[in-house]
């Protein structure tokens, strides 16, 4: 052996004798218990809290590992319960308007036993078993699932009292929760509400019109309603609200104090769980106003008519009211009403408009080159389902981005099967004539102006019969068309470019009206 070698040998020997003598000598030293901090973030106070909180910890084990944490609330649960996390948020409930709360916890090491105990004793109190994963589901614990071996307990638990103040709900109107200058007594309105306890300790809310002194109690998580009255003895109506807008959620109580013909105003107010109340909220706001228009018959004109020239909309629409307030001898005069879709943008169209159809029994709708469709394939199945009648009068548009029309969309409503082949030029010249079928009892029409975007059709042959048909140098085919119920017209024309010649437009709507959809006054 080289000298050096026997020297690190020599220098060696020593320490490793010298160690294996403390192991085997010395006493053990007894294992430490963890301890346990809250922690706060760096000038943080505690004052009143929100009822939702945000709680943090950490352990220290001088002579170990920390393998997780029992905590507990004071006065909540008389349970501890583990977790291995170091935060969570937690939602205390509110049983008054100012309580407060003792958090404790209490750090645990690794220091177990090996097996798994199905009681542990700490403090002098039955802490329960072990955690474990139930693999097998029969909710105890089976041999061979994995358990945390829990071993020392922080025998003095840190705990913090958080006093907690109970904030009062806010509430907001939504975005398109705007009304109109006038409408009839059905409007959709939706609101926003905002809790720093939780929503869910929203309980409430209070919904009134004119007179919050009669608000109606909904459930706090209502955050949309329909408000429809459809009795109209009185000037001062009964409204059904329809949560989310559904015929099948109507709610039990029935809202008061709604004025026909007169200006009015909705109130709302969020509640929760202690009591605490948001202001009430007013639509409209003082600015503006809303007026509920009562029914004044049974027939609505909807006028879908749009023009960027603003005398040229208010002609179509005067040509409208002068045809149908002469008919039967002026009979109708007085006795329909107008809801204009451009002038009179409803709230949640969707819904507010289908509800709106549903207070009529009869409709004529008429429109240029770009009807609603939308409107139009959600509500008309379903208005004629209910009873209604309803005939419709516009041309339509090729696809376009601007107007992404397609012939599907008009199978959404009418009894279509495919349109008529495209021309070059698809219009139709002053003195075109729309003549109706052989057999039918139809006034002919003769156009006044020139129509442009006119497009023939097929009409399905089992749902629906050929009315009117043009022949022209432009177009050719079939152009009007009624469903063997009677109870839906539709003429791929403008009426109010159609009474040239003869000037027959009021003759055929008297005929629909009138003969076919059985009007009465």
């Amino acid at each position: 052996m080289r000298l050096l070698e026997k020297l690190l040998l020599i220098a060696v020997l020593p320490i490793i004798f010298w160690s294996c003598t403390e192991t085997i000598t010395d006493n053990l030293i007894g294992n430490n218990a963890p301890d346990t901090f809250i922690f706060l973030k760096p000038d943080s106070t505690i004052s009143q809290q929100s009822s939702r909180l945000s709680v943090h910890w950490w352990g220290d084990d001088p002579d170990g590992l920390v393998v997780g944490y029992l905590y507990k609330w004071d006065g909540l649960d008389n349970s501890w319960h583990f977790t291995t996390k170091n935060d969570s948020v937690f939602n205390l409930p509110i049983g008054t308007i100012d309580t407060g709360f003792v958090f404790k916890i209490a750090s645990v090491d690794n220091a177990g036993n090996g097996i798994y105990d199905t009681e542990l004793l700490w403090n002098g109190i039955n802490i329960g078993p072990e955690p474990f994963i139930d693999q097998d589901g029969n909710g105890s614990y089976t041999a061979g699932e994995k358990f945390t071996d829990l071993g020392n307990i922080d025998p003095t638990p840190s705990e913090l009292k958080f006093p907690i103040k109970n904030s009062a709900p806010e509430i907001k109107w939504s975005q398109l929760s705007t009304l109109p200058e006038r409408s009839f007594p059905v409007i959709t309105v939706a609101w926003d509400v905002e809790d720093l306890d939780g929503l869910q300790t929203v309980t409430e809310i209070l919904l009134a019109v004119n007179d919050t002194a009669k608000a109606v109690s909904l459930a706090g998580n209502v955050r949309l309603v329909t408000l429809r009255a459809n009795n109209f003895d009185s000037d001062n109506a009964l409204a059904d609200i329809l949560v989310d807008g559904s015929e099948s959620k109507i709610a039990d109580a029935k809202l008061s104090g709604l004025k026909l013909n007169s200006e009015n105003i909705i109130y709302v107010q969020a509640k929760d769980i202690a009591g605490a109340k948001s202001g009430f909220i007013r639509l409209p706001d003082t600015s503006s106003s809303w007026y509920v228009a009562k029914p004044k018959g049974k027939l609505l004109l909807v006028d879908d008519f749009f023009s960027s020239d603003a005398p040229n909309d208010k002609k179509v629409t005067d040509f409208y009211n002068s045809a149908f307030s002469s008919l039967s001898g002026g009979a109708l005069n007085g006795k329909y009403d107008v809801l204009d879709l451009n002038k009179s943008k409803l709230p949640y169209q969707n819904i507010t408009f289908y509800q709106t159809l549903k207070l009529f029994k009869y409709v004529y709708w008429f429109a240029g080159s770009r009807p609603s469709f939308d409107l139009a394939s959600l509500t008309t199945n379903p208005f004629l389902a209910g009873g209604g009648k309803i005939a419709f009068s516009f041309t339509f548009e090729d696809a376009s981005e601007v107007f992404p029309f397609g012939l599907n969309d008009l199978q959404l409503f009418l009894p279509v099967d495919s349109l008529g082949q495209k021309k070059s030029l698809s219009f139709l010249f002053p003195g075109a004539v729309a003549k109706a079928e052989t057999g039918k009892d139809y006034p002919q029409l003769t156009t006044a102006s020139t129509i442009g975007s006119a497009r023939t059709f097929y009409p399905n042959q089992d749902a629906a019969e050929k009315i009117y048909s043009v022949t022209s140098t432009q177009l050719n085919g079939n152009i009007g068309l009624m469903n063997k119920e009677h109870s839906l017209f539709f003429i791929g024309l403008p009426l109010h470019q159609c009474n040239g010649g003869q000037a027959n437009v009021n003759t055929l709507l008297q005929k629909i009206f009138f003969q076919d959809f059985g009007l009465t006054l």
